[in-house]
Order: structure tokens, then sequence, then C-alpha cells
């Protein structure tokens, strides 16, 4: 099964693409990952992309998607790939489209996690780290995971731990309005990717408002 996964940042996507990894046991596949791999091993496109970057430039689709295809051509993905984060705008969305295409790779299926832009930013906003462990849970924003009380003083949901901070980008506004500019674009941003595979394949929507659980649980029931 071959899966492209859409989400804003605050959506769940990370945590919903993990569940539908294990359904499927493929591998989940981030852009981000496969640039950090390909500069770190030295190979030619990422050499070339490293030149972009280094001169704070973004690296072109004529780099990105071939390094992408690469991956996807590796033994671990002969059963199946669940790729994240990108495409992010339509030109993306149409040259992975036509790659795949040329390449013979079918996209069986396009997952969309639905949610409202202030409620993103909320989530984003609201993270919570323990100091005891990055990986418990916590958001101020989200019911089913607040942050407990005690004495007066929020802690640890999970632990109990009194240490909760919150990640600096994570209070830039500024810099939160900006990526979601690019996703909710309807024109020519990743939403209008969403919309250009909704005329070829199978697009799965889930509403990413209620909690995890449910969430998963209503993605999964549509993918059976």
């Amino acid at each position: 099964m071959n899966i492209l996964i859409f989400g804003p940042n605050g959506s769940g996507k990370g945590t919903q693409g993990a569940v539908v990894q294990k359904k499927y046991g493929v591998p989940h596949i981030e852009t981000g990952v496969i640039f950090r791999e390909n500069i770190k091993n030295g190979t030619d496109l990422g050499k070339k992309a490293k030149d972009f970057i280094d001169r704070g430039e973004l690296v072109p689709d004529a780099i990105t998607v071939p390094m992408i295809l690469n991956r996807l051509r590796e033994a671990d993905c002969k059963s199946g790939w669940l790729l994240d984060g990108f495409p992010r705008n339509l030109a993306q969305a149409e040259a992975l489209w036509k790659a795949l295409q040329e390449a013979g790779m079918k996209l069986d299926r396009v997952i969309e996690i639905i949610l409202d832009r202030e409620i993103a930013k909320k989530r984003i906003m609201g993270r919570r780290l323990c100091a005891t462990d990055n990986n418990h849970p916590n958001n101020i924003y989200i019911d089913a995971i607040k942050p407990a009380e005690k004495n007066g003083k929020s802690v640890c949901r999970v632990c109990g731990c009194d240490e909760l901070t919150a990640r600096a980008d994570d209070q830039d506004e500024g810099a939160i309005d900006k990526r979601h500019g690019i996703y909710y674009d309807t024109k020519t941003g990743t939403l209008a990717a969403v919309h250009f595979f909704k005329e070829r394949v199978q697009v799965i929507e889930v509403d990413g408002t209620p909690g995890v659980k449910e969430v998963s649980e209503a993605l999964l029931s549509k993918l059976n």
C-alpha cells in the first residue's frame, strides 16, 4: 500500500502516521530525513541539495523528487510506503505525480487530516514539555492530555513532574502563521496539492478535532 499523508502542523499527523505504518507494516518516510541522509552520505543529489541549503535557498523539485523516488525504491519499501512532508504545494504535487507515473509506481491512497486553522495553532502553542521525558504528552488546549494540577501548579499528566516548559518555536506566532499560510492555501499551497490528488486517487478525509484515539479509530475504519 503506497500512501501520502497530509495534515497541518498541530493536527497530530505524525501520531496518525505511526498508526497507519503499524497497520500496513510499511516504512514511515519523512522528507526531512531523506534530505539529512543524502547530505550525510554525500550522494550526488545530497551535495546538490546542500549547495542550495547553504545559500539559504529552497532545494528545487528537480533534486527533491528524484531523491524521494530513490528512497521509495529501497528494499524496505517493496511492500509499500507512507510518505510524509511532501508535496507542500501544487507544483510539487504535479512533479511527484508525473515522476511516480514515469517510474511505474502506483499511489494507492491519500490521507487528509482536516483541522481548523485556529485550533491547529492553539494545539502547537499549547504543547508543554516534561523535564523528565519530552515524550510525555501534555497540551493545555487538548482536554485528553491536559497537564494535571498539584498544589495549584501544572504538572506532567504522566509522571507528575512539575517542570513543564514550552518550546520557543511553538510560541512563535509569526512562524506558525507562515507555515499554516502555506498549508491552508487552496490555490498554490498544500491544500491545492490535496485537491490535485482528489482528482486522481482515493483521498480519505479524517476530522482531526477529536482526541488521538478517536481520530485513529476513524482513520482505521476508513482504511479497512
